[in-house]
């Protein structure tokens, strides 16, 4: 299962955040299940809807710099969410895995002296990665 998160900030902003994992393998022993499973994940953000008076206000501001600026950032508010998540099965010495990704974003800052390639505020979030691993039985999978 792949689903996108949502995360609704406090200026009326909602972003996009998407999991992936790259890789899973297995990793030696632990006590969930019998095997440890070292997962690789990466996960990117885009806006999804930015309020017009939001656009306005940073129409006129330069494009932000590929060096991140130091100037403009405030923290906003994370309102509400939706977790980010991927799946993956994998094979291991245990028999098959499936291995779950869970994003949850923790923080959110808006800088509004800059504008991104689709003229509105820049937005930057910050977010956790939930691992977790269960054996599939076999009739799970041949479903």
């Amino acid at each position: 299962m792949k689903k996108d998160g949502v995360i609704k900030l406090s200026d009326g902003t909602s972003l996009k955040l998407t999991i992936t994992v790259v890789g899973a393998k297995e990793a030696g022993f632990s006590p969930f299940g019998g095997i440890n499973i070292a997962v690789k994940a990466i996960g990117g953000i885009t806006t999804l809807e930015v309020p017009e008076k939001l656009k306005e206000a940073v129409k006129d501001k330069p494009l932000i710099p590929p060096q991140l600026p130091h100037d403009g950032w405030e923290l906003i508010d994370i309102i509400e969410q939706e977790p980010a998540i991927d799946e993956v099965e994998i094979n291991t010495s245990k028999g098959k895995f499936l291995v779950r990704v869970v994003g949850e974003a923790v923080m959110a800052s808006r800088n509004m002296n800059y504008k991104s390639e689709f003229n509105e505020p820049v937005y930057w979030l910050n977010w956790v990665y939930k691992i977790s691993w269960k054996p599939i039985k076999e009739e799970e999978s041949s479903s």
